[in-house]
């Protein structure tokens, strides 16, 4: 089944034909007008109220034919969701998104109990990003050491964070990032002011060091922002096509620049705190985020290989798992493997014949469960992702 799914058009992502939304909703949509001067973010698939995918032959929205055809997930999926788990989507990232970190189960409930009008479900929201292009994010704690190494160098962290901080080391983590995210606007603006002319006195090696282009960039988008000096604690990844991250309960990020596929649990719980119009709630991010340090290579999520065209990303949760697909040019044909759970496809690359028609990138068809597609008069390299319940 052919799905016609929606584009989210938030201010931070790239514009026009920059955007691999765009290109990929333009390509499989003839009707669809990429203008320029918009910018095309996100790119939705599933069955999320927000914007559910409508099935092309019918149109039909999918989730209404999963309920009237329950078997479509899959026993196992029915048994432990009764819907589809998992909300897909493609992301083009101009502008940094928000510092945040996304609640466990337990207390996605109770802030949903509290706090409807904030929190909207009840539902935890592990995510995973694959990137498409080079991807650049914040994610997880730097090492100790290196975040000591910071506040010794930069003068205008230790100016925010208080020498009662820089003495109790086995909290200096947790208590430096509170004391930085609730740091009056007027020392933020102040620090900052110095800390860029601080700049001008740098060397290149210097620059690099103090990841001072990174500071900039986030500057221009979010002048004198708080979030900005979270770059001094948390790792800065720069992905290259087809790596990986998994974002569990409590684990600060931010997407910063880049395209990628994203696969989440189906839920809204976005607990914010820097970089962002957004509301923010520092108190309950810094009360339950891991202060865990992580070299950047560790925080990378490495898929299982199936087979020989097939690799799969299994985190450690039910909601969902990520296949990636990749037929080389010059093979003719192609059968999709026999799945447990229902899954939607993208088509990233390559140009395909199958029963119902053609498939060409950004092509989007949800399979029933146990169910194949079988591809055939396959040109250039068919590359594909594949989301599916993890069951």
């Amino acid at each position: 089944m052919e799905l016609s799914c929606n584009v989210q058009n938030y201010e931070w992502g790239k514009k026009g034909a920059d955007s691999k939304v765009a290109q990929l909703q333009k390509s499989a949509n003839e009707g669809f007008e990429v203008k320029e001067s918009l910018p095309y973010a996100e790119l939705w698939m599933g069955t999320h109220v927000n914007a559910p995918s409508i099935i092309k032959s019918t149109k039909q929205k999918l989730s209404d034919a999963i309920t009237e055809h329950p078997e479509y997930l899959g026993d196992d999926v029915l048994r432990e969701f009764n819907e589809l788990p998992f909300l897909f989507k493609v992301l083009s990232v101009d502008k940094a998104l928000s510092i945040q970190a996304h609640p466990s189960k337990d207390h996605a409930a109770e802030l949903h109990s509290k706090f409807p009008n904030i929190y909207k479900d009840p539902n935890h929201k592990p995510e995973m990003a694959i990137a498409l292009t080079p991807f650049e994010a914040l994610c997880g704690f730097k090492p100790l050491p290196e975040v000591k190494s910071f506040i010794k160098d930069i003068p205008e962290l230790q100016c925010i964070i208080g020498h009662e901080t820089l003495n109790n080391e086995c909290q200096l983590v947790q208590n430096a990032f509170r004391a930085v995210l609730t740091c009056s606007k007027e020392k933020i603006r102040t620090c900052i002011d110095s800390l860029f002319e601080r700049f001008q006195t740098y060397d290149q090696n210097q620059r690099q060091a103090h990841l001072v282009s990174l500071v900039e960039r986030l500057h221009s988008q979010f002048p004198y922002d708080n979030g900005i000096l979270m770059v001094y604690f948390l790792n800065y990844l720069k992905l290259s096509e087809c790596e990986a991250i998994f974002l569990g309960a409590n684990e600060p990020h931010a997407y910063l620049f880049g395209d990628c596929v994203e696969c989440m649990a189906c839920s809204d719980n976005v607990v914010r705190a820097g970089l962002t119009p957004k509301f923010v709630d520092v108190d309950t991010l810094c009360d339950m985020l891991i202060y865990k340090g992580e070299k950047p290579e560790d925080k990378l999520f490495s898929p299982i290989r199936e087979d020989a065209f097939s690799v799969i990303f299994k985190p450690p949760v039910p909601d969902f798992a990520v296949v990636q697909i990749e037929v080389p040019e010059g093979e003719t044909s192609f059968e999709t493997a026999k799945r447990s759970s229902a899954s939607i496809i993208l088509v990233v690359s390559g140009e395909a014949d199958y029963v119902n028609g053609k498939v060409v990138p950004g092509t989007v068809l949800f399979l029933p469960a146990n169910n194949t597609i079988d591809f055939t008069n396959l040109k250039g390299t068919l590359f594909l992702y594949q989301a599916l319940a993890n069951v």
